[in-house]
């Protein structure tokens, strides 16, 4: 009974309207975010545009796509660059990179070389280093 009323093309229709709401909501938030999280823009134009998109929300967020969107792109691409750098410095923090044994030793020898170690003090603690260190 329903099959007859509720035909295979009602139901693509219904599925096409609905995943077209879904972008629209999508592309309200991405704006919305954009919006508020837009350091080049003032209190003003932030209140404008938010107005604009809530008052005539289709042309809104197109005019601000039309405008914006190179930006929105670019704040992306920054964003992005940002977490990478803060992940590679914890890998770097977490593996320990640059406070290696040989790190250490290099030091080490430096300072011997400059003279502000012995010899004896060179040894003692390229040993304690040494024994520090896992094999």
């Amino acid at each position: 009974m329903i099959g007859a009323t509720f035909g295979t093309g009602q139901v693509f229709w219904s599925m096409l309207w609905f995943f077209m709401w879904f972008i629209w909501i999508w592309l309200l938030i991405v704006v919305f975010g954009d919006i508020f999280r837009s350091r080049d823009l003032g209190g003003g134009a932030k209140a404008l545009w938010t107005i604009f998109v809530i008052i005539v929300p289709y042309l809104g967020v197109f005019v601000y796509l039309l405008v914006r969107g190179h930006k929105m792109h670019e704040r992306v691409a920054e964003e992005a660059a940002a977490q990478d750098a803060a992940a590679r410095e914890y890998i770097r923090s977490a593996a320990g990179s640059g406070s290696g044994t040989a790190d250490e030793l290099a030091k080490l020898a430096d300072l011997r070389a400059s003279g502000a170690m012995t010899d004896a003090e060179f040894q003692a603690a390229k040993a304690k280093v040494l024994a520090a260190s896992p094999s």
